[in-house]
């Protein structure tokens, strides 16, 4: 019983809690379901890592949060909650205030976040103006600042200089501290590193990590790199097709995954100390959209399927330590509810 108690406590405490979502693309030859049902909860200041194949519905679900959905993308039902408060059925007016102010963004190519043809200092200064209550002088040196505690030399001259002026590592900086100009609650970083090398990688990690402890802000890393996600994150959600197949804390979910998806992504990850002939891959395709299975969406790659998992469709179950969409933990599910 302690156990639900807890749990009402945690939803309570939900910086961003995300419950049924649905977005839908409606076309000419129907409506494609691209995010099905998918829900999730971020405390303040954690870290929570998204990953899946392209195509699993990482990117939309981020962009559902930050409330830019490529039209014809619509919500078509659930709810986005950030503090509490209803965001999905915002005007774009009013989602521009959150946007910035209470949500950061950061993007896989830092250049498609920066405008060309203004100097850093003006993006940085003209962000924070238009958030917080502070006058021009107040604003450059908020900006110099950031620019100090995201790590680039010289800031105070390297202020007036413009984006193509920067390596793709700097820039990927500059793009941070323009995210965190406003000092937002929570920030959707959408593969933040995956346009930089290695080393300047782990650089850009380790600073998004440190950066958002000393400032409590909340993260959403969104990746297909579970390098970066064992490195960085608190907990990881596991999308398969437009659903959440497996979640929970980032080193269970790595070294005991419950769902066969999972332990399949883990497997394929390459291991430097052992020699072998071939790399474990997961045969097959994610389905697409027009062509989800019934049952399991993962069945046709399952090496462990039953009866249940080609009609039945699994929602998130107690495995263990991680909850996963899987018909395999049905028994101690139904088992721990029973003596719950």
């Amino acid at each position: 019983m302690s156990h639900n108690k807890n749990k009402k406590s945690d939803i309570s405490m939900s910086l961003l809690e995300v419950k049924n979502l649905v977005v839908e693309f409606p076309g000419r030859r129907g409506t494609l379901r691209a995010l099905d049902d998918i829900s999730f909860s971020i405390a303040p200041g954690e870290i929570l890592g998204v990953v899946g194949e392209s195509g699993a519905g990482k990117s939309l679900t981020g962009a559902a949060i930050i409330g830019l959905l490529e039209p014809p993308g619509r919500v078509a039902s659930g709810q986005i909650l950030l503090e509490g408060q209803r965001i999905d059925n915002l005007s774009n007016e009013e989602m521009r205030h959150i946007r910035g102010r209470r949500i950061g963004a950061i993007f896989q190519d830092p250049l498609t976040s920066l405008n060309p043809l203004y100097t850093v200092g003006r993006q940085l200064t003209e962000t924070i103006l238009a958030h917080l209550p502070v006058n021009a002088a107040e604003a450059r040196q908020r900006a110099i600042q950031l620019l100090k505690d995201t790590g680039i030399p010289a800031a105070e001259e390297r202020i007036d200089h413009y984006p193509h002026q920067f390596s793709g590592g700097m820039r990927q900086r500059v793009v941070i501290a323009l995210a965190l100009a406003a000092e937002p609650k929570l920030i959707v970083a959408d593969e933040p590193t995956t346009a930089l090398d290695v080393s300047i990688q782990a650089q850009i990690i380790t600073l998004l990590k440190n950066i958002c402890k000393s400032r409590g802000a909340a993260v959403m890393l969104i990746t297909h790199d579970m390098g970066v996600i064992a490195e960085t994150c608190d907990r990881v959600a596991v999308l398969y097709a437009g659903r959440v197949a497996e979640i929970g804390p980032v080193h269970d979910v790595i070294n005991q995954p419950s769902h066969p998806y999972t332990s399949g992504l883990m497997a394929s990850i390459p291991d430097m100390t052992m020699d072998r002939e071939r790399l474990n891959q997961i045969d097959g395709a994610m389905p697409r959209l027009n062509a989800i299975p019934r049952g399991c969406a993962y069945n046709p790659r399952c090496p462990k399927t039953f009866d249940r998992c080609m009609t039945d469709r699994p929602d998130l179950m107690d495995a263990g330590a991680t909850r996963a969409a899987c018909w395999l933990h049905a028994g101690a599910a139904t088992q721990a509810e029973v003596t719950a």
